[in-house]
């Protein structure tokens, strides 16, 4: 018991920018505009929060018109769109207007 601790340095882990102030700033003022969904064009239920809110397929989320992974901007306010979380999440990374092309597999 009479050994002292060591202190180990470690290095800084990069913070999800999710989590920080300017995106839930974005997160708030697209929700309080009360936008249909971009997606479907269907009313978005804006009283699912909390818990409830990750659970639920009708709930609010914050979408991009142009994916993250496709060049877009994570803060840029003209890129935010209101959408529920299972067209968001149905859409994936594909653009606008984009068509899902399926190819037979004929044999």
């Amino acid at each position: 018991m009479g050994r002292a601790l060591e202190v180990m340095e470690v290095a800084p882990v990069a913070g999800n920018p999710r989590n920080g102030r300017p995106y839930r700033r974005l997160v708030d003022t697209q929700r309080a505009l009360r936008l249909p969904c971009w997606w479907c064009g269907n009313a978005i239920d804006y009283t699912i929060t909390g818990d409830a809110a990750r659970r639920s397929a009708w709930a609010y989320t914050l979408d991009h018109a142009t994916p993250l992974s496709r060049g877009g901007s994570l803060l840029d306010p003209s890129n935010a769109r209101s959408a529920h979380r299972r067209c968001n999440s149905a859409r994936g990374n594909r653009a606008p207007g984009s068509t899902s092309e399926r190819t037979s597999r004929r044999w």
